[in-house]
């Protein structure tokens, strides 16, 4: 298939044929042997470590499809690379839509993407479940039934950094390196709300973007800020650059880094571990590498299922983890369905979710919805890496703010 000429990445996690179509009128992307799933991913360019997502969750399924499916049914996941191309997102969504007949998007990445679809998709009645981004704009049921996020916003994220620094290190100073796109926006202004009056500790931000070939002059410039605490919002690659830089300055601040850049796999191990020792984060998914789980029936088996279903991936890659703990939230709603696969009961299961503990989300951890509620993860933990792993810091903190004005 030629979408524009751009360069089609499409990933099929299930074992029926297309042709095996019965004579009755039935839902739009569903048939009797199967259900056909919409999503796009960046597989190249500078959010390319993102793609472990996509990959996972096409692991997740093909292992749902070999055990028989969805009462009966397999899961066709279709999934595209937009390159996080919102121009590229929108002609893809048509064709998945049109071409492809999905029932519904499901987990694709990132928020200028999603955007761009969302009024498409929104006209249509297509469902745009647990979208890959801590916007919140994903959680606005009244302006736009038909989409939902996953993941707690970004914004809350910044918030919850501002109050462990008030609570452990008041009136320290503050620089701040953030991703000059609406994400880093997003993590800093919340960062900023949290800090209240004390905002005036930030005493350099810097705003770069992802592509950016001076992080080395910034992070020099930070360091001679005499700073006590660096706060870093950005990607897992620009993460590992920032933290061997500042080692190599000899500057050891309290690091914070976003929890979207916080993996072993694609961060600290390139950053090297030595050097990553004593950063902080926030996370919802249970660390594979700790020993607290070792007993844990999912993490025990998550070595054997990368092996199985996703052979190139990476058992730290935190990104595989989130895509198999969404690719799991969906299963759910789509199992709640029973033999209703509208569209409409699609929404409603995935605004009905009570307390879902998925396999992988941490103790204390869960996912509720309701109409007037698209916030399925609600709640993060602090936790500081030892090198090994994601130590636990204090207890689970609620990261649903009241709506922001």
């Amino acid at each position: 298939m030629r979408v524009l000429g751009r360069t089609l990445f499409a990933i099929v996690a299930a074992l029926t044929s297309l042709s095996a179509i019965s004579d009755r009128p039935r839902e739009q992307g569903v048939t009797d042997t199967e259900i056909r799933v919409g999503n796009l991913m960046p597989y190249t360019g500078a959010l390319a470590a993102f793609g472990a997502i996509g990959k996972a969750e096409a692991a997740y399924f093909a292992r749902i499809n070999e055990h028989g499916g969805i009462n009966g049914r397999k899961v066709r996941f279709i999934s595209y690379d937009d390159h996080s191309d919102p121009s590229a997102a929108l002609d893809l969504t048509r064709g998945l839509v049109e071409r492809d007949d999905v029932l519904l998007m499901f987990g694709s990445f990132g928020t200028p993407g999603n955007i761009a679809v969302r009024k498409f998709l929104d006209e249509r009645q297509i469902p745009q479940l647990f979208v890959a981004s801590g916007d919140e704009e994903w959680s606005n049921p009244k302006a736009f039934h038909w989409a939902m996020g996953w993941q707690p916003s970004f914004r809350s994220e910044g918030r919850i950094y501002a109050n462990y620094i008030q609570a452990l290190y008041p009136n320290r100073k503050i620089v701040v390196l953030w991703q000059n796109d609406q994400f880093g926006r997003d993590l800093f202004r919340g960062l900023e709300e949290g800090l209240g009056d004390l905002t005036r500790m930030i005493i350099v931000d810097v705003a770069y973007g992802i592509s950016d070939e001076h992080l080395d002059t910034h992070v020099s410039i930070l360091r001679r800020s005499g700073a006590d605490i660096f706060v870093f919002a950005g990607v897992p690659t620009n993460a590992a650059r920032v933290i061997r830089i500042a080692a190599d300055l000899n500057w050891h601040p309290v690091f914070i880094l976003n929890d979207m850049a916080a993996s072993i796999a694609t961060a600290l191990r390139p950053a090297g571990v030595e050097n990553s020792v004593g950063v902080i984060s926030a996370s919802f998914l249970k660390d594979v590498n700790d020993p607290a789980w070792k007993d844990d029936p999912a993490i025990k088996d998550w070595p054997s299922f990368i092996e199985r279903y996703y052979p190139d991936g990476d058992k730290d890659d935190s990104a595989a983890l989130y895509g198999y703990a969404a690719a799991e939230t969906l299963i759910q709603v789509l199992k709640q369905c029973g033999d209703d696969l509208s569209r409409e009961n699609v929404m409603r299961q995935a605004a009905g979710l009570n307390e879902y503990q998925g396999s992988v989300l941490l103790p204390g951890i869960t996912i509720s919805t309701r109409l007037g509620d698209f916030r399925p993860i609600k709640q993060v933990r602090l936790v500081q890496f030892d090198g090994r792993t994601w130590q636990p810091i204090g207890d689970v903190l609620e990261s649903a703010f009241p709506e922001f004005k």
